[in-house]
């Protein structure tokens, strides 16, 4: 057990926060530990864990990507325009659409990147301005509301009714964030490319050398992350139930700021799906909370910029070897 919690010392110190913070809230709110609540949590959180399993891939190959959210528009866009134009559709056209949309627009980041020797992020500064800019200008920022009925229509995996009568569910986009989930942990500590990912995000120079093919590791990563983009476009039309152009801009930094709180390491080579759900699940949880508490949503910008500044500053930290420092001092 010690062991444990010394090797997943990031995961656990944000297991135990949360854990606290929901029996704070839990106390101090009649409605938080509802069904209703809970599932509506689930609900409208199930996009952002879709990216931050794809972002977790990226950061784990040592890049970072804040293009994601604005590639998410422009498949959707894309999609609604071609699935209208031949009929409609259906859902497996639909993955296979917005997937593949998805993943051309990770891969032209990996191109990019590889290609011209780029670091990451100014590459994808560039690209979610290429891909906002010319999304903005050919749909004139005008939302799409006549999409095909199998989109729209609300799919419950289950249901509860409460004691006053009302109905809550648990939608597909949940047991779609969960195949995803399932599908990245699969990637990354099952086969050997997930192994090599992150030989790759520690030393790239030593992954070469071990015969690691790096433009491969670069179009995995970002190829990975634009098919959850894709994914997350589909499903959140399925939520909100339109296309509207600019509606996910601005949303990428809280998904970086949950996965960098559940322990990916910005250098690279590091990074778990444990902490990447329980970074997610901090964030939405800390804006649930303040909102049915009341308190300016201001705050929560406050409460996440200081939470990724400790979680940044303490990551490399072994607070075992500070203990032990501490006791041979006295």
């Amino acid at each position: 057990m010690h062991d444990f919690i010394r090797y997943r010392r990031v995961e656990f110190r944000l297991f135990v926060v949360l854990a606290a913070l929901c029996v704070l809230l839990s106390l101090t709110t009649d409605t938080f530990l509802t069904f209703g609540n809970l599932s509506s949590l689930l609900n409208n959180n199930s996009v952002n864990l879709i990216w931050a399993v794809g972002l977790l891939v990226v950061l784990i190959s040592g890049g970072i990507d804040i293009s994601f959210a604005v590639a998410s528009s422009v498949v959707q866009y894309l999609a609604a325009k071609f699935l209208i134009g031949i009929g409609g559709g259906n859902w497996v056209l639909g993955f296979l659409v917005c997937g593949g949309i998805g993943i051309a627009l990770g891969l032209i980041n990996a191109a990019l990147i590889y290609g011209f020797n780029i670091i990451s992020i100014i590459v994808t500064i560039a690209t979610f301005n290429a891909y906002f800019g010319l999304l903005m200008y050919f749909s004139g920022g005008r939302s799409i509301y006549s999409l095909p009925d199998w989109w729209t229509d609300r799919i419950a995996i289950f249901s509860h009714q409460a004691a006053d009568g009302s109905w809550s569910d648990l939608t597909l986009p949940v047991a779609v964030m969960a195949a995803c989930v399932g599908a990245t942990w699969f990637l990354i500590r099952r086969m050997n490319l997930g192994r090599q990912l992150y030989a790759f995000g520690d030393n790239p120079e030593g992954a070469r050398r071990a015969g690691v093919n790096l433009a491969v590791m670069q179009a995995l990563a970002f190829g990975w992350c634009g098919l959850m983009a894709g994914i997350a476009a589909l499903m959140q039309v399925n939520i909100v139930q339109e296309v509207v152009p600019n509606a996910l801009y601005g949303r990428e930094l809280d998904v970086l700021a949950a996965v960098v709180l559940g322990g990916a390491r910005l250098g690279g080579g590091k990074g778990t799906v444990t902490g990447c759900i329980l970074g997610v699940m901090f964030v939405a949880i800390t804006q649930n909370g303040l909102n049915l508490l009341g308190i300016s949503p201001f705050a929560f910008q406050m409460i996440i910029g200081a939470a990724i500044l400790i979680a940044i500053s303490t990551s490399n930290i072994d607070f075992g070897k500070v203990r032990a420092f501490a006791g041979e001092r006295k």
